[in-house]
């Protein structure tokens, strides 16, 4: 060839075999296990030794103690080398088998199929070269027939270099790793066979198939045909006029042949997400004799994808895309997943109510565009071009021209037959120019039938027309800019964020916010979260290396067991690095989920319901663009405040998508309500507990899919208290500090908060510290004794001038403690993170009851996922372990809660309006220190923030901050609590 494929992006391949779309499972051989000849060269010139150990594949060798280790950068390349070259020292891994060809594949045509290898796969066949090619992401096929020896063993080597031209638009926001990431495997076929299958099936159930044919060994033969059979309609038609042109004897080609078959599918059942119907369709080969050469099976769903206007239509409705990026990723493999992972995450997905996908940012394994089909999930399948720290160089460098439409072309040739693919992607972040250009005029010519995106394309104009896309899809753009746009009169494409509320750490703020504005407002249609995956790869802390493939038992419910952690950029020695940036997922490495993923599932509920006026039921709407509710149930729930909780079934109505009915409550349910100011009297909240009536292929029956709740009491006025003599006043000393039995560090002022992902990343964490709110120091001012009550005057020095603090503390005639607290803002301390009450109590404390949201962490501008309850919980658990340590473990709208020891004794707080409340092992300090949680240590007490306001999450990370409702700013708080022994 007399070129280095490592650094040549004109050479994209040589002797790869066309992409195509044919089923090639049936008979195939795998070569996936352990059994691979193993050894890993400084570089690719550097000729292999005798020096061989074993490795897996598929299976990246960055994660089986090669010593190469995994590296981690978001957008920077991991090697300053302009494009298109590559480091001198460059790993490359040889992998090397013995394979027996059984010898009734004599005469047959013998393929070699590699799923995936990053970057660069150079394949050898018994010593002699048969193929190159690159695309970490989709497969390589080389036909190796007249290299094997059939019937006796064989040699097959691919060797992998892991650093290339093609890095440079691979450079997506993931780990680096090398090796071959997916399935090996071996296939034969008769010389005549199955080319490409192509699909149409439209929404009206007129189905197309054109099927090209090729003959290895010459012209086609006369006579030959092909036939097609669609499960519960029968046999397709065959377009003779067509099959008669297509093999004319005067064609400039007779070694490729074409077919057509049709039928129209009558009553046809409809592919969407909430209705995957699926068709099974054989499409067979026949030899001029009429027996079968080759066939291929696929599932058919018959689907229309349109844009009408400002809206992205399927089969004629407009749907609302509730979608969230994916990275293939697995904590000990890395980007080598199964079919069973797979499966996991989808149905993960499906769960918390999702009904779309983007791949991001490359086709991923073909089993997971099976199972979207089979499950229900929209795809924006996403090209493997990423150029992010060289974008807009290689964008129009003719030299890489050919690997984005190559890369482009590939991705849509496999994937074209999934109803799940709605839209096809040219990439990510790559600027915009004449290679997507080029790549985009072939995938319009090639198929119309479904749109294509690119965020690029719009970055700077968002109501451009000529542009490489045709859904307007911005990353990270705030609400007032979405909704400013769709208000405009300016919009001409559809609005559906590729990319919006990033899920790094404590995240995802003001997404039902989001949610609200796009489902009231005409033009925008939906959007991607930022991403499943926390990508933390388990890591011994012994070594500091990748826990490896075969590690079992090393993790659960998102902490890394002992000897274990969770490790991210830098934990390996890599260098550059991009530290916790990978850490951005809505479920944690061992795909827990986080709480935000209850967040989202409320919020993209099937079922809504609403509050009527007094005297009249509930109204109950079917939010579904396709689907009834006979697949649901539901049981009503009654939380009293004071009177605990009441079930009873509730009959949903026969309700068609998007209708609304009233939903009449059983007879009494709130009839046995207490009266207000009774003893169970307090608010009252009704919550529909929504779950799958049968089986679904995404959950088992029982599997809540829901919760919506409306408050059908509010919370009585406080009655007054009443103050014991003075004899029996606060323990305050002189100080001004409460001194009490059951805690072991008075309450005082708090305002800072250990730094989440989003306050480092958007720097309200400097702003904090710069006003010195991360090390306030007490200064008393005053103590006053006075009818058995004690006030309390301090001061808070900060930055901004000082922050005026009174506790006022009352005893009253049950051993209770009325705290009244005042804090006074000084008009510079700007956007703190929270203003109340932070102690400590006695050790033993090892269980929380609340009323309030919950069970799960919520926070004020992520709230809508917990429903008001009386909630229980050990304190171990209330704390979420995010990747890097930092504030967590909140709940909203508590009212009451009780901390207890295992025999029941303990104190009680109750609040004077619902709280912001958090109950962990650690302080503040502690977690703003560490970097990892096996550094941290547990203390045996409880800290306690009783917070009158907290700022909001935001996603400032990567995006938008909170709104201005959640922020907190100058002036004047108030907050009261009781507290009591029990």
């Amino acid at each position: 060839m007399g070129l280095r494929p490592w650094e040549s992006p004109e050479l994209t391949s040589w002797r790869r075999l066309p992409m195509h779309a044919v089923d090639r499972g049936a008979g195939a051989i795998s070569l996936d296990d352990d059994h691979w000849r193993f050894q890993l060269l400084p570089a690719p010139e550097v000729p292999p030794s005798e020096d061989w150990r074993h490795l897996k594949v598929p299976g990246a060798w960055t994660t089986q103690d090669t010593g190469d280790l995994p590296q981690y950068t978001n957008w920077r390349m991991p090697w300053p080398d302009i494009p298109p070259h590559s480091p001198a020292a460059n790993p490359t891994g040889v992998h090397e088998r013995d394979v027996d060809i059984p010898a009734d594949w004599a005469g047959r045509r013998v393929i070699l199929h590699v799923g995936a290898a990053t970057s660069v796969l150079i394949a050898e066949v018994n010593g002699r070269a048969v193929g190159i090619g690159k695309d970490s992401h989709l497969a390589s096929e080389f036909d190796i027939t007249d290299a094997v020896r059939i019937g006796e063993a064989n040699t097959v080597r691919l060797t992998v270099v892991k650093w290339s031209d093609a890095s440079h638009v691979e450079d997506q926001d993931h780990w680096w790793h090398g090796g071959i990431t997916r399935p090996v495997l071996l296939y034969a076929t008769d010389p005549l066979y199955l080319a490409d299958v192509r699909i149409s099936a439209p929404a009206d159930g007129r189905l197309r198939v054109e099927v090209q044919v090729r003959h290895a060994d010459g012209p086609l033969p006369a006579g030959w045909r092909v036939s097609g059979h669609l499960d519960g309609v029968g046999e397709l038609a065959q377009d003779e006029e067509y099959a008669a042109w297509c093999v004319r004897e005067d064609r400039v080609s007779d070694f490729l042949g074409e077919a057509r078959l049709f039928a129209t599918v009558p009553g046809v059942r409809r592919w969407s997400a909430e209705t995957p119907e699926l068709y099974g369709l054989d499409i067979r080969l026949h030899r001029p004799d009429g027996s079968i050469a080759d066939t291929s099976r696929h599932r058919v769903g018959f689907r229309t994808v349109e844009i009408n206007g400002r809206d992205l239509l399927i089969n004629g409705e407009r749907v609302f895309i509730r979608g969230v990026n994916r990275h293939d990723f697995h904590p000990l493999t890395g980007r080598t997943v199964t079919p069973g992972d797979m499966r996991a995450d989808l149905e993960t997905i499906k769960r918390f109510g999702f009904n779309a996908v983007r791949t991001a940012h490359y086709p991923n394994d073909p089993a997971l565009l099976d199972l979207a089909d089979e499950l229900g999930l929209y795809l924006v399948d996403e090209a493997d071009i990423e150029s992010h720290d060289h974008a807009h160089e290689i964008a129009d460098d003719p030299r890489y021209l050919a690997a984005f439409v190559d890369r482009v072309s590939r991705m849509v040739l496999r994937d074209k037959n999934h109803a799940c693919v709605i839209v096809w992607s040219l990439g990510n972040e790559s600027d915009y120019g004449a290679n997507h250009d080029a790549a985009a005029g072939w995938l319009r010519r090639y198929d119309p039938s479904r749109p294509l995106q690119y965020e690029g394309a719009a970055k700077t104009e968002w109501s451009g027309t000529d542009i490489a896309s045709d859904i307007l899809c911005p990353m990270y753009a705030s609400l007032d800019e979405i909704t400013a746009h769709a208000a405009s009169g300016e919009q001409t494409k559809p609005l559906i964020l590729c990319e919006y509320s990033h899920a790094m750490g404590n995240s995802n703020g003001t997404l039902a916010d989001h949610w609200a504005a796009i489902e009231n407002t005409p033009g925008l249609q939906g959007g991607f979260i930022w991403e499943f995956w926390d990508h933390g790869i388990l890591q011994r802390r012994t070594t500091g290396r990748p826990a490896g493939p075969t590690a079992t038992g090393a993790h659960a419910h998102g902490v890394a067991a002992d000897g274990y952690r969770w490790a991210y950029g830098g934990d390996f020695g890599d260098m550059p690095n991009d530290g916790a940036f990978c850490a951005d997922g809505l479920v944690f490495p061992d795909r827990t989920p986080k709480p935000a993923m209850y967040e989202h599932r409320e919020i993209a509920a099937p079922l809504r319901l609403t509050r009527s006026d007094s005297g009249h039921p509930p109204r109950i709407t079917n939010a579904q663009h396709f689907r009834g509710v006979s697949w649901l149930t539901a049981e009503w729930r009654l939380s009293v405040e004071d009177g605990g909780t009441r079930t009873a079934p509730a009959v949903l109505p026969d309700l068609p998508p998007g209708a609304s009915a009233d939903l009449p409550l059983p007879h009494g349910l709130l009839a046995e309500l207490p009266p207000a100011g009774a003893a169970g009297g307090g608010e009252a909240w009704l919550t529909l507990h929504v779950t799958t009536r049968h089986d679904e292929p995404w959950a088992p029956r029982g599997t809540e899919v829901c919760a919506p709740q409306i408050q059908v009491r509010e919370r009585p006025a406080p009655a007054p208290v009443s103050v014991v003599v003075s004899a029996h006043s606060p323990d305050v000393d002189a100080e001004g500090l409460l001194r009490h039995p059951l805690l072991t560090c008075p309450p005082a002022l708090s305002l800072w908060r250990a730094p989440t992902d989003n306050d480092l990343l958007g720097g309200a964490a400097d702003h904090w510290r710069a006003l010195g709110l991360d090390r306030l120091v007490r200064e008393p001012v005053s103590v006053d004794r006075t009818d058995g009550r004690v006030r309390v005057r301090s001061a808070y020095p900060t930055g901004a001038g000082p922050v005026e603090h009174q506790q006022v503390f009352t005893p009253l005639n049950d051993d209770g403690l009325l705290i009244e607290e005042t804090a006074v803002l000084p008009e510079g301390l700007t956007d703190v993170a929270r203003v109340g009450t932070v102690f400590e109590t006695v050790a033993g404390l090892n269980h929380l009851q609340w009323y309030g949201q919950g069970p799960w962490e919520t926070y004020p501008d992520r709230r809508t996922g917990g429903p008001v309850s009386l909630h229980r919980a050990r304190v171990d658990s209330l704390f979420t372990p995010y990747l890097r340590p930092q504030e967590s473990g909140g709940r909203s709208g508590v009212r009451r809660f009780a901390l207890l020891s295992d025999t029941g004794t303990g104190l009680g707080v109750r609040l004077d309006a619902p709280r912001q409340v958090s109950v962990t092992r650690y302080r503040a300090a502690d977690l703003a220190t560490a970097s990892h949680h096996d550094e941290l240590t547990p203390r045996p007490r409880c800290v306690v923030q009783l917070d009158a306001a907290h700022r909001g999450l935001g996603t400032a990370s990567c995006g938008p901050d909170t709104l201005p409702r959640y922020r907190l700013g100058p002036g004047t708080y108030r907050w009261s609590w009781v507290l009591r022994p029990l």
